[in-house]
């Protein structure tokens, strides 16, 4: 009889003690942050005059003003002769692959624009293609290629 009630007892502690009978599993796995926002990146791109800033605002300020600055200034040292004044806003969209290289993927002029200066395309682009080269953009410490619009305001008298 005591071997009876003794295995009974054994029986029942490790059967109370075995994890297999625990009601709440917890997942041994970690939870993994699934939701990656594609429309934005960690670190912009960046030319070698704006590594220095450590504000992401800045740095994308400096990003910006710089390449306003090149295609202005290479803008400018052409002559462009219009017969009437012109004041409008050309919309570039540049490409800025993985590796850094820059490409122009649209421009978009007015009709105007286009009769007045006809070649604003091929200036555009030539003053893009002697830009520094950036660092790429980063996701997740990943290069990834970033779009960018680039309003260049064209006043010409």
């Amino acid at each position: 009889m005591r071997f009876r009630v003794l295995s009974f007892f054994l029986i029942i502690l490790m059967g109370s003690s075995c994890e297999f009978f625990n009601l709440k599993k917890k997942s041994q796995l970690q939870e993994v942050d699934t939701i990656i926002d594609f429309s934005s990146v960690d670190v912009f791109p960046t030319f070698d005059a704006c590594k220095s800033f450590i504000d992401k605002e800045k740095k994308t300020d400096c990003f910006r003003n710089t390449i306003h600055q090149h295609i202005s200034k290479n803008l400018a040292e052409n002559k462009i002769e219009v017969k009437n004044p012109v004041k409008e806003i050309v919309n570039v969209v540049v490409l800025i692959n993985n590796e850094g290289n820059v490409s122009i993927q649209k421009i978009t002029t007015s009709g105007i624009l286009k009769t007045e200066i006809p070649t604003i395309d091929s200036l555009i682009t030539a003053s893009l293609q002697n830009l520094p080269r950036p660092s790429p953009a980063t996701k997740r410490g990943i290069p990834v290629a970033t779009q960018y619009q680039i309003p260049i305001q064209i006043n010409v008298n």
